[in-house]
């Protein structure tokens, strides 16, 4: 498990009234994330609240314009980052979030593990009353047909990093990943509002309680296993029986382990 989720670094160039906002704040990159923006932790101002930029440029310059949006919906319905700033220029775009309060739910589950119950408990609550939003309510698509999309011309790209691959798929090429999720489809869809990322590093609670979630890139209409399969895939590096309580807190019984499948190797070509 990996510990130390960022380091120091020093600040990055900004446009002016961003810059305005930043000074005096001490910074650190996070180390974890994989969408290709750079991620900063700013802290350490007197009297000022701590605060997250991602900046990124060309296309993922684009990817963060489209969290900008995402966003500022998702705040609508469940505890999300407050937009400060949202800056996008030709080729570069950077997005300045409030942070959010309390501990993800990966360092409460590394360094607190009398309370992982309760913390897969309000994960599961928490995934309920998301996906519980009418999807007529949410004007973004991310179903699987989009994203296989975005995947094979990732593939086609050399953009996907095999190495990173779960161990279930140790060794694989990402077109032998690609290949084993073709013999999975056709997928019958249960689409819902789906955050696209439910990992544990997205996820905040303080005191027991889930404050809401950061990282909206992905947020959009699709099966409800995009998020099922990656909360499950983060809960197997604690425990078995983790993944089992969470599927089972969430309501469901038996899994359905054709899309377990299908959306665990679709996430490994982001």
């Amino acid at each position: 498990m990996q510990i130390n989720r960022e380091r120091a670094c020093t600040a990055i160039p900004a446009p002016p009234s961003l810059a305005a906002v930043l000074a005096e704040y001490a910074w650190a990159r996070d180390t974890v994330g994989e969408s290709g923006a750079a991620v900063y932790r700013l802290h350490g101002k007197p009297a000022a609240p701590e605060l997250f930029l991602k900046h990124g440029r060309d296309a993922v310059a684009d990817d963060i314009g489209q969290e900008e949006s995402r966003l500022r919906w998702l705040a609508q319905h469940v505890g999300a980052p407050t937009v400060v700033q949202f800056h996008r220029t030709h080729n570069e775009a950077w997005l300045l979030m409030t942070a959010m309060a309390g501990q993800s739910a990966y360092q409460l589950l590394t360094a607190r593990p009398e309370m992982s119950v309760a913390v897969v408990d309000a994960l599961a609550a928490f995934l309920r009353r998301l996906h519980a939003i009418p999807v007529s309510a949410c004007p973004f698509s991310a179903d699987h047909t989009l994203r296989l999309a975005v995947a094979r011309a990732r593939i086609d790209a050399g953009l996907v990093d095999e190495d990173d691959f779960d161990e279930a798929r140790d060794g694989w090429t990402a077109e032998q990943v690609w290949d084993a999720m073709q013999r999975l489809l056709p997928l019958v869809p249960d689409p819902v509002v789906t955050h696209g990322d439910y990992s544990l590093d997205n996820l905040f609670l303080r005191d027991g309680e889930m404050v809401g979630c950061i990282d909206a890139g992905r947020v959009g209409i699709a099966d409800r296993y995009q998020d099922l399969a990656i909360m499950w895939n983060c809960l197997g590096e604690f425990d078995a029986s983790l993944q089992q309580r969470f599927f089972t807190q969430y309501g469901i019984d038996t899994l359905d382990q054709r899309k377990l499948q299908f959306h665990l190797m679709l996430d490994e070509l982001f």
